[in-house]
């Protein structure tokens, strides 16, 4: 290359004595923050910016300690959206001398994790130095990778910083978990949530920008208690609700533009919060509250539960928690069931809400539910005994010779459709495993079974 050529390509390569890669990367970096959304741009920097978690920032508490420390253990980040899981994990890798290696459990796999293993393996032996990889949405990760993962983290070769919306009792293997030290991040408080958007509006570097704007006390409050605790969530709203007062050309950010953004919102439904949603529908049930049951209900299906699954709660609840004290109701659940697969959404969710409001209304009664456990328990617990001859199969050739039906009367022989006789084996057959309840139409059914049997007079005089 020719002299002058060599001076044009290190005029290329330098700037002031400043590598131009490095200023073209300083450049994009620059252009990018100050595209990123107003979320990433308030990510806290160090501990003390952490806004909410002081159960386990606070000063003194133990997982500031272990970062501060430098001796974190591997460890799973489990709390809702925008509570704070990746900005401790940044910290972390601020704060460590050990490599920080970051994975997406959307995107990454056994063959990346085996990567980074590699990586450690030899930085570990050349410079004595460990490695942690820190591991978004780590459920994601199925029990195949889980089982590849979990090698490197018994050995101590990575510690693991794994962050996850999801419950990690369902979601992560038991000997991965049980390697892990589990904390749980709390949603934001509307306090939290008022502290961060101030932030936001003061900060004029990293916050809303220039704009001479200000936000009214009940739009502010709007987006803090509607947020769920949840503080990407509320900066997303925040900025969009900015955007809309400044191309209306307004100072204020108004109520109605609060309410704007955050009509936007997608309703949150993860693993966790279907059951959690699912027991709350029941139990308003059970409870007998049909305002509450229609509301668990919507929520269900405007977050995409399936509507079959609803259905089969409902005729399980029907003899589960109402029973005898309203037959009716198993056949209301019954009908909807059916209905939601013969009719379809959107039109079944009326079917659903009728039955929902029906069985909320109707008595209830749990004497099946505990007559079912009662004979349950005495058939694993007790002696079962034999069949009595009088109720053995009698409709098969040589059945008389063996005694079998011999003694049997006929019900329907007798006027009145019932005849005394003994059903149970001699082992149980002084069990009540049937204890009918007081509600509904079950009180009237059983005092006629009880007067038919004696059971008053049989309980008083010790037996028959």
């Amino acid at each position: 290359m020719s002299g002058s050529g060599r001076r044009d390509g290190w005029l290329r390569s330098y700037a002031g004595g400043v590598p131009v890669d490095d200023l073209f990367s300083a450049a994009l970096e620059e252009r990018l923050s100050r595209r990123a959304p107003l979320a990433a741009r308030l990510r806290p920097r160090k501990l003390d910016e952490v806004v909410g978690q002081r159960h386990l920032l606070g000063r003194g508490r133990p997982l500031r300690v272990l970062i501060e420390s430098d001796r974190l253990s591997s460890l799973i980040l489990w709390g809702p959206p925008g509570t704070g899981k990746t900005t401790i994990a940044r910290l972390v890798a601020g704060a460590t001398a050990k490599a920080f290696e970051p994975l997406s459990a959307v995107t990454a796999g056994v063959k990346e994790v085996r990567e980074v293993a590699e990586r450690a393996r030899v930085r570990l032996a050349e410079h004595g130095r460990g490695t942690i990889l820190f591991l978004d949405e780590v459920h994601r990760f199925n029990r195949t990778q889980q089982d590849a993962l979990l090698p490197h983290v018994e050995e101590g070769l990575l510690v693991l910083v794994g962050a996850t919306t999801e419950n990690p009792f369902f979601s992560l293997t038991g000997p991965l978990l049980s390697r892990s030290t589990l904390f749980r991040l709390d949603p934001l408080t509307a306090d939290d949530l008022r502290e961060l958007m101030g932030r936001a509006l003061a900060d004029a570097e990293r916050g809303l920008g220039d704009d001479p704007i200000r936000v009214a006390g009940d739009a502010l409050d709007h987006l803090a208690e509607s947020a769920e605790g949840d503080a990407r969530h509320a900066l997303t709203c925040l900025e969009m609700a900015h955007a809309l007062a400044v191309e209306a050309e307004r100072e204020t950010i108004s109520l109605a533009d609060a309410e704007a953004a955050l009509a936007m919102k997608a309703l949150r439904y993860g693993a966790d919060e279907h059951y959690d949603v699912v027991s709350a529908f029941i139990k308003s049930l059970r409870g007998s509250d049909p305002d509450a049951g229609v509301y668990w209900l919507a929520r269900m299906l405007e977050a995409g539960e399936d509507p079959r699954f609803i259905a089969r709660r409902l005729v399980i609840l029907a003899s589960e928690d109402i029973g005898l004290a309203d037959p009716m109701s198993l056949l209301v659940a019954e009908a909807a069931a059916r209905a939601v697969d013969y009719v379809g959404l959107p039109e079944a969710r009326l079917n659903l809400a009728q039955a929902v409001i029906h069985l909320a209304l109707a008595p209830k009664s749990n004497s099946a539910t505990r007559a079912i456990a009662a004979a349950t328990a005495a058939v694993r617990d007790r002696p079962t005994g034999a069949v009595p001859l009088h109720l053995r199969d009698a409709g098969y050739a040589g059945a008389k010779v063996l005694g079998h039906g011999n003694g049997y009367a006929y019900p329907h022989d007798s006027p009145e459709g019932w005849v005394r006789q003994e059903h149970l084996p001699p082992e149980v057959s002084s069990e009540r495993f049937y204890e009918p309840s007081a509600h509904g139409s079950e009180p009237a059914r059983a005092a006629a079974w009880r007067s038919r049997r004696g059971d008053v007079e049989r309980r008083d005089d010790g037996g028959e």
